[in-house]
């Protein structure tokens, strides 16, 4: 799933996405009183259009998946909510069959998989210990 395509999904189920200056955090989800959702992402945090496909399909993972916390949660509750949003954009981002074949037809360093897929090395790695380990 490229770029585009993740902000159509956000904006067919109603997820609106807005830019915000957010220098902390560079990305966040939140759901709101009535249940309906919503993502920000600081444009001036962000490295790369790999970047912010990552940090956008992490956030819509947070959302479709109602995965949610707050500061004070448990480090337990955290760690569940962000694993859930992990494996959601793993599983948009780079689907294991897509993942299977790409291996099928001679990509198989870090770096030739996120040009593949375009994603960064870093979330190619995480896919396939999600794929291989069952963990992130």
């Amino acid at each position: 799933m490229e770029l585009l395509e993740l902000y159509q999904l956000a904006d067919a189920e109603h997820i609106p996405v807005y830019s915000f200056d957010l220098p902390q955090t560079h990305s966040l989800s939140l759901m709101n009183n009535d249940g309906s959702c919503a993502v920000a992402i600081d444009p001036f945090g962000l490295n790369s259009t790999k970047d912010e496909k990552i940090r956008l399909a992490h956030e819509l993972g947070h959302c479709v998946t109602g995965s949610f916390y707050n500061r004070y949660s448990d480090f337990d509750i955290k760690a569940r909510s962000e694993y859930k949003a992990d494996k959601w954009a793993i599983k948009k981002l780079i689907p294991k069959d897509e993942l299977q074949a790409a291996f099928e037809q001679g990509y198989t360093e870090p770096w030739d998989l996120a040009e593949y897929f375009n994603v960064t090395e870093g979330f190619i790695i995480k896919a396939v210990n999600f794929y291989q380990l069952g963990n992130i």
